[in-house]
């Protein structure tokens, strides 16, 4: 049940790497169904900070494809906005403003590993928060535990100075997860969720050394400047949402609401992703599905 509100901000976040599939049009018509029940609004930002994998064309069929799907919304790329611009490769200096903040508080810290150290390390047991699977956030790679190699505890003082100047290009940066603490927050759909910092996850990335931003810093950031209420997304983003919960306790901001979908599985029980060609949004539609048609079988399940 959403309670009805003239405040409530949803959105709708895909990621144009690939053709939208049957997950992504479920996923996005809850968003909508929630936005509805509350009377409020919708808006569209399209997640395209992964320059090597984002194209032109994926771009276009993702707007075809959610409007022939029957979504709308009120603000985004193509309608403009109070927010603009809702691309996120147009939003770096956003993204730069909210990075200097952390690093003001003195929570980020540069960190020289590479994934191949990251990876070799010994990890951390891993748990799971109730409700739901942990699973590695998207965009630019998984989140492996980090051994806490570069933190500046563990540096002797002057290369801990030294590395206090470095900029914030060249360079990866990480958030300073703090040790054993219990975080919680109710889901809208799993319930009460609850995960451990250090042991369910550790240090994790806000910026890149290539300049670009972390989808963690990314997603709180726009969510926060788009005065997002509630985010309707995948229950592979569980554990993501416990790290961005630090980071809106970090920057001092209310966090928004969150709600988790069930994930879409193929007839051998896999998750669909982008791979997935033959459960397209553009595929069923040139087989002659109707949205309502598609729909219809999630009633059933």
């Amino acid at each position: 049940m959403v309670e009805k509100t003239s405040n409530y901000r949803g959105r709708l976040a895909p990621s144009p790497t690939g053709y939208l599939h049957l997950g992504h049009a479920r996923t996005f018509w809850i968003a909508q169904e929630r936005a509805r029940a509350a009377g409020g609004e919708l808006i569209l930002r399209n997640d395209d900070l992964d320059a090597a994998r984002c194209k032109p064309e994926f771009v276009t069929a993702m707007l075809d494809d959610l409007r022939w799907f029957g979504l709308g919304w009120v603000e985004g790329p193509d309608l403009g906005g109070p927010h603009t611009p809702y691309n996120q490769s147009q939003r770096v200096d956003c993204y730069a403003d909210v990075f200097d903040e952390l690093r003001a508080a003195g929570v980020v810290y540069p960190c020289t590993c590479s994934r191949k150290d990251v990876q070799s390390a010994v990890a951390a047991p891993h748990g799971e928060p109730s409700g739901g699977r942990l699973e590695p956030a998207p965009g630019f790679g998984d989140e492996p535990h980090y051994p806490g190699t570069c933190r500046p505890e563990n540096l002797p003082p002057d290369e801990r100075l030294h590395r206090a100047a470095w900029p914030r290009d060249g360079v990866n940066w990480r958030f300073r997860v703090p040790d054993g603490v219990a975080l919680e927050f109710t889901d809208g759909h799993f319930g009460p969720q609850q995960a451990v910092t250090g042991r369910d996850f550790t240090d994790f990335l806000v910026w890149r050394k290539d300049n670009v931003p972390s989808y963690q810093l990314a997603c709180v950031a726009d969510d926060v400047a788009m005065r997002i209420t509630e985010v309707v997304r995948g229950a592979d983003l569980l554990l993501s949402t416990f790290r961005q919960l630090l980071l809106y306790r970090a920057l001092g901001r209310v966090a928004p609401l969150f709600f988790h979908c069930p994930l879409v599985t193929d007839d051998r029980g896999t998750r669909l992703a982008k791979r997935h060609d033959a459960l397209s949004l553009r595929a069923l539609r040139e087989q002659g599905r109707t949205p309502e048609e598609l729909r219809a079988t999630w009633a059933a399940q």
